[in-house]
């Protein structure tokens, strides 16, 4: 679940979920309505604004003094959210500290994008062309302001219903960076959208590795399943391949130096995506499949960054609509 949807919120009648006597500054300002999520990260609340009504989602992370106190995906959460003011990157409000809790304020949006496809099922048309815009959109001001955000995945795209405004979310394994590149964790992204040099051991990854996520969310969208339903980080890499081919030397200078690659991987040939072309159906098109052709390319060098993509063919129609997203392109963060 994502950590800001409140879309499948039980109704149990019960009385709003009470905060520790130390938040008193919080609950000054907010009306705690229902408890919408739980899990490693913290507790998340749905709340809303006692003086304008507004409603929010409030990021609960208990301060464990014994452990190592305020955890560091919380602090660099709320640095580089301070510095990203879009309108498809979720919006951080305010934050509250007490003794024992920190309390982070978002803007509430209606659910995540993997509970709006289990609901409706695939986007189509105009609807998901725009869909994948705002995405590329909210990245590419990321990547501008030189932020990877590294969990890209449904679960941390959420969704307005009434505008379908998508907005990217979680950044709590986001960091900035610089080049060149310093070597990072592997223990990002999660599985499925992980990109093939991660996968493989590949010490040092950058934006490419975002634009690979971003891809397997396309094919998502356009589908309503998940392209690399891996189980393991072996059976993940098989599904890439059994989809894009077993990759070479040709196709993938280097991968042979690569920790976890093996000679002896199984030779599969590419498939181009005819089942996402099946599942998708006609109106994903040429250009469609061509998109997830550009982000899911192996050699990471060769991945055209979200500015490019931005100005793909496929999205002509939103270009050609949406005085906004002319502006957008157009702007002073590309």
């Amino acid at each position: 679940m994502s950590n800001l949807q409140i879309a499948d919120s039980p109704r149990t009648g019960k009385s709003p979920p009470q905060m520790e006597d130390d938040d008193a500054e919080l609950k000054n300002n907010y009306r705690i309505h229902e408890k919408i999520g739980e899990g490693t990260y913290g507790t998340v609340y749905k709340a809303s604004c006692r003086q304008t009504g507004e409603r929010v989602a409030i990021k609960k992370i208990r301060i464990l003094y014994e452990d190592d106190g305020v955890p560091s995906t919380a602090l660099r959460e709320i640095a580089l959210l301070k510095d990203l003011s879009h309108n498809n990157v979720v919006q951080l409000k305010d934050v509250y500290s007490s003794r024992s809790n920190l309390h982070l304020v978002f803007e509430c949006l209606d659910m995540d994008l993997r509970v709006y496809l289990k609901r409706h099922g695939a986007m189509k048309g105009s609807l998901l062309k725009s869909a994948a815009f705002q995405c590329f959109l909210g990245i590419e001001f990321c990547h501008a302001r030189r932020v990877l955000h590294r969990d890209l995945k449904p679960q941390n795209v959420l969704i307005d219903i009434k505008t379908m405004r998508l907005v990217l979310a979680d950044f709590g394994l986001a960091r900035s960076f610089n080049v060149p590149l310093k070597v990072y964790t592997h223990e990002v992204v999660t599985l499925w959208y992980r990109a093939p040099e991660i996968l493989l051991g590949q010490e040092k990854y950058g934006l490419s590795t975002d634009i690979w996520s971003l891809g397997c969310i396309v094919a998502e969208m356009a589908t309503s399943q998940a392209l690399f339903t891996g189980d393991s980080e072996i059976d993940t890499i098989f599904r890439i391949f059994r989809v894009l081919g077993t990759p070479d030397e040709d196709s993938w200078p280097g991968i042979s130096q690569l920790r976890d690659f093996k000679l002896s991987f199984p030779k599969w040939q590419d498939t181009d995506f005819a089942d996402v072309r099946e599942a998708a159906g006609p109106r994903f098109g040429e250009d469609g499949v061509d998109v997830l052709r550009q982000c899911l390319r192996y050699n990471l060098v060769d991945r055209p960054s979200a500015k490019r993509l931005l100005r793909h063919s496929f999205f002509e129609e939103i270009m050609g609509s949406s005085p906004e997203a002319r502006m957008a392109v157009s702007g002073q963060f590309l």
